[in-house]
Order: C-alpha cells, then structure tokens, then sequence
C-alpha cells in the first residue's frame, strides 16, 4: 500500500475527477433543457434516469475489467466516449429516442469513469488514513458541484444550452490530458481474484452497505434532479445559489474536519450525517426565500460531506483487494439505481402532491433507511469502529 497521502497519481486521479465533475455537474441544470423542449416533471425523471439503466448494466463488466486487466485502460476508454456522448446532445431537439439514445451513451461513460476513478483514488490512500484520504480525494468531485452550478448559471442567461453542452465536453476533454498521465498502483495486481462477480458482492457484510447507499443514492435525486424544476416553479432560491452553500459546507468540513470519521470510527459517524441530510430536506419542503434555501444546502452538504466518504471507506475495507473493483462497481452503481427509481418516483409525487411532499417523503425515508441498516448491520464486529477508515 502507498504511505504518502498526496502522492503523485492521488494528485493526478484528482485533478481528472475534478474536470470530470464539472463536465458531470453542469448537468444540474440538465432538467432545465428538458423542460424547455417541454418535458413535465416525470419525463424528466424518466429521462434523467434512463442513463442509468446503461450504466447499471455494464457495471459488473467495468468491475471485472477493473481486477483483470487494470484500471487506466478503462479510464481512458471512459474519457473518449464521454467526449463523443456530450458533444451529441447537441444534435437534440426535441423530446424522442433520439435523446434516451444518448443518455445511454452518457451513462455508459458515466459508469465507467465513475467507478474506475474512485477505485484507482482508493488503491493510492494509505489504509490508515482511508476515510480522510477519501474524503479529500471527494473534494474533487464535490467542488465542480458548487463550480458547475455557478458556471451553467452564468452560461444559461448569456448564452443557450449549445454553448453549454461545448462547455461540457470541453471539461472531458481536460479529464482525457490528466488521464494520460495516470499509472496504476502495484499492489492491485498481487492477488488475481479465484471468484464470480456475485460471490464477490454478496458477502454478508457487503449487502448492508448496498443498502444504505441506495438510500443515500435515492436522497441525492430529491436535488440534484428537481431543485432546477423547483426554482423555475416558485422562484425560490437558484440552483448556483443551492449547490455554492452545498458544496462550500462539504469542502470545508472535509478539509478541517475530514479525520472525524477515523477517530471516532465511520459507523459511529454515519447516523448523525445522514441525520443533516433529512434535517436539510425539511428545511428545503417549508422554504420561502433565499435564506431557508441556503440552510437546507449547508445542512445537506454536512451530510454529503461526511456520509459519501464514511460508505466509500467502508466499501473498500470490507472488499477483498483482488475483488476491489467489483465491490466498487456495485458502490457506484447503486447511484445510478437511486437515480434510476428515484427520478420517476418523485417526480410522480410531485405531480400527484407537491415539492414539499417530495422533499418531507424523502426525508422520512433517510430515517427508515437508516433504522434499517442499523438493524442489518448491527452483527459487524466492534473493532470495525476503530479500523481507520475504509
């Protein structure tokens, strides 16, 4: 295992992340160009979740691939077709095959940067500083998030949704450079893997973390699909002004407070910072101006910035090295299934209710979740606590 924390390949997988971010996070504003062609609340939700379907697909591919024949080929392959999908949106129009066609393309890309990534950054932290080392490599991915919702803002009211579909690929084509220059780690090649894909998923102590990350995943929909609708309906707020205080309270909590999670153990931190995330919710269903949406934000990036890289960790740590990328493809996975039952199901109770019931059922479905997985997982032996973060 590597021992230096800001390591050479850490610095370069980040900075690609970083640019794949802000081509992936512009897509905040994605509902947006949907609903200019004339999409309701549900279309959107079906299309914005149909990319998972082809990314859910492939990820038991992209994890094997990723323990057989390493993770820079895949990386690369990923920049390209990202590069190719975003540059097509330009050819849509109006609302037919044509665009479900290309969020397959974008899923597909989506998938395999996503995971491969992730899992190239977790192969160069040092286990003893996991969750930190983690949640540093998040702030990557985290800041275009905060960028990207300022910088499609700026674009939309200059400009039209071709210059920001180039803005886009322009992002991916920044991701391809630092790629190239990405070597994997040694140790990932020790120990080929002797089972299936599904043995390497289905350990006892894995299936509890699939299910919270689904939660998580399918929170996560409630705003990064619906907050662009939920301003343009009630003038509430702005999707730059959400997502800077969003993405502002994750990067500095992960940068002061981001050693938390190891001191006091990932599992003990995890209630409390999807506890943020239901608070946020709820602030976010009552909001009447610009002040309650900037608290929901800060509540929900406290969560974010704790719960995303306490699952990663954990994610990593339970999973065999050699079965490393499976784990992970099954990890990023659930958050295009989140999005995949997420997007059609909230926009339904939106339709059918309102915004603050969406907002308050999510919320209440943190709490299920979490009691839940609370009771799966409760067998997971005490020393887990005190493990430095996976």
């Amino acid at each position: 295992m590597p021992e230096k924390l800001l390591s050479r390949q850490f610095v370069l997988a980040s900075l690609a992340t970083m640019a794949h971010g802000m081509a992936f996070a512009l897509f905040i504003h994605f509902p947006g160009f949907l609903e200019e062609l004339g999409a309701s609340e549900v279309v959107i939700g079906l299309i914005v979740g149909f990319a998972a379907v082809a990314s859910i697909a492939v990820r038991p591919w992209v994890g094997q691939a990723m323990d057989r024949r390493g993770r820079r080929p895949l990386i690369l392959a990923g920049n390209l077709l990202n590069i190719f999908g975003l540059l097509l949106y330009l050819l849509v129009s109006q609302i037919d095959g044509w665009v479900y066609a290309i969020r397959i393309i974008h899923g597909l890309s989506e998938a395999v940067l996503f995971t491969v990534l992730f899992t190239f950054a977790a192969d160069w932290v040092p286990e003893q500083k996991r969750t930190q080392g983690l949640a540093l490599f998040g702030v990557a991915g985290i800041l275009p998030i905060a960028l990207a919702g300022l910088l499609g803002d700026f674009i939309l009211s200059r400009w039209d949704f071709d210059t920001f579909f180039l803005t886009a690929a322009g992002f991916a084509i920044v991701s391809l450079l630092f790629s190239l220059f990405l070597q994997d780690a040694p140790h990932t090649a020790e120990q080929p893997t002797d089972r299936s894909f599904i043995a390497s998923i289905a350990g006892v102590d894995l299936l509890p973390l699939w299910w919270i990350t689904f939660v998580f995943s399918f929170v996560l929909t409630a705003y990064f699909t619906f907050l662009k609708t939920f301003v343009n309906e009630t003038g509430i707020g702005s999707v730059g002004l959400f997502f800077a205080f969003y993405a502002g309270t994750a990067i500095a909590l992960r940068l002061t407070l981001g050693w938390v999670p190891d001191r006091i153990g990932p599992k003990r931190a995890l209630n409390p910072a999807m506890l943020f995330l239901a608070a946020g919710l709820v602030v976010l269903a009552y909001a009447t101006n610009d002040i309650a949406v900037a608290v929901a934000a800060v509540l929900c990036g406290t969560g974010h910035a704790y719960t995303f890289p306490i699952l990663f960790a954990l994610t990593v740590t339970r999973a065999r090295i050699a079965e490393r990328g499976a784990a992970m493809a099954v990890w990023t996975g659930l958050f295009d299934v989140g999005t995949l039952i997420g997007g059609p199901v909230l926009g339904l109770t939106i339709r059918w209710f309102s915004y603050e019931a969406m907002f308050l059922t999510t919320a209440a479905f943190v709490v299920l979740g979490l009691s839940l997985f609370a009771l799966w997982d409760r067998e997971t032996l005490e020393a887990e606590l005190a493990v430095p973060a996976a």
